[in-house]
């Protein structure tokens, strides 16, 4: 066998400490998960047990499909109806309609799995998780789950898609790489942060090993960094509760441009920009671009990594170089 030394996705989640991937990163993956499963679909294989234990890493951090143990290939395993009868799988990731031992389509089947799989990968958790299997059936069956705010709006299109309880209106694996989700704009990417950094960034991360001063370059102390495993649209959405509470709003860097000299007095507006690290970490810089020097000054970054919370891994205050 093929050795994937990164081991399997279910001990890589449960090593990160929020135990969910950023959605820029579960997108990469996801992905390569629908395009294994479509084309094992499109030669006749049927999985039937998709779950995090079984999509092994190698050392590319490229996901692998393993353990087929369980798969069907059709029209071999077929009944006389053209469907498949053997109930199997694990039941926090098997569809409704197996779970229920009734006749089902196994592509559909392994897309339900795809869903639950794409819902761990960006909330951390399970949708349906509980040892009374006849009620978490019935849970399934009523959509009865919670998407965590943080995940964004065409994620959960995506989601609701695959955790559909009707197998005829289910979305295909096939059809997974062209849905929206897939399909963001660049300049959106771009936005959010689609940047790998260099050496001297990385260098910069540093208040030991900062190098700006040799080149001449004025740093503003009213600019933050922190390092974050969080998504950019997680990050916007607790950057601007934080803001309702510490008195500054965030503005796009189009808005900086038409912000009046001096701000709104008694308020700060503050720029956020994304850098892609790695895979799965990201650096955000923040920059008060308004108000008067005295309240870039009084300006409570303590207090506002406090509201970040689990957010921020590590702050670096850019001084004045």
């Amino acid at each position: 066998m093929e050795l994937a030394p990164g081991g399997d996705l279910l001990t890589r989640l449960a090593s990160l400490p929020s135990r969910r991937l950023p959605e820029h990163a579960a997108r990469r993956a996801f992905l390569q998960l629908a395009n294994a499963l479509a084309y094992c679909h499109a030669r006749g294989v049927s999985h039937r047990d998709v779950k995090p234990q079984n999509v092994l890493i190698d050392s590319q951090g490229q996901l692998k499909v393993s353990d087929f143990g369980l798969a069907a290939l059709l029209p071999d395993s077929l009944r006389d109806d053209g469907r498949l009868h053997t109930a199997c799988g694990t039941p926090a990731f098997t569809a409704p309609e197996v779970l229920r031992r009734k006749a089902y389509d196994g592509a559909k089947a392994d897309a339900w799995s795809c869903g639950v799989i794409l819902f761990a990968l960006l909330a951390g958790s399970l949708p349906f998780d509980d040892a009374n299997i006849p009620g978490m059936c019935r849970r399934a069956q009523r959509r009865e789950y919670a998407v965590p705010a943080w995940v964004s709006r065409p994620a959960r299109r995506l989601i609701a898609r695959l955790l559909d309880p009707n197998p005829d209106t289910r979305l295909a694996v096939g059809d997974l790489p062209d849905h929206p989700w897939f399909k963001r704009s660049l300049s959106v990417d771009s936005q959010l942060g689609g940047l790998i950094l260099n050496a001297f960034d990385i260098i910069s991360m540093s208040p030991g090993l900062d190098l700006s001063g040799m080149f001449g370059e004025s740093r503003r102390v009213r600019e933050k960094r922190f390092m974050t495993t969080a998504t950019p649209e997680e990050t916007v959405e607790r950057l601007g509760r934080a803001g309702a509470r510490l008195g500054y709003f965030l503005v796009g860097k189009k808005g900086v441009d038409r912000l009046p000299i001096g701000g709104v007095q008694g308020i700060v507006a503050m720029s956020m920009e994304v850098s892609e690290v790695s895979r799965e970490l990201m650096l955000v810089e923040l920059r008060l671009e308004s108000g008067d020097g005295d309240e870039a000054q009084a300006f409570g970054w303590d207090e506002l990594r406090v509201e970040l919370g689990d957010v921020v891994m590590a702050w670096h205050v850019c001084e004045d170089g």
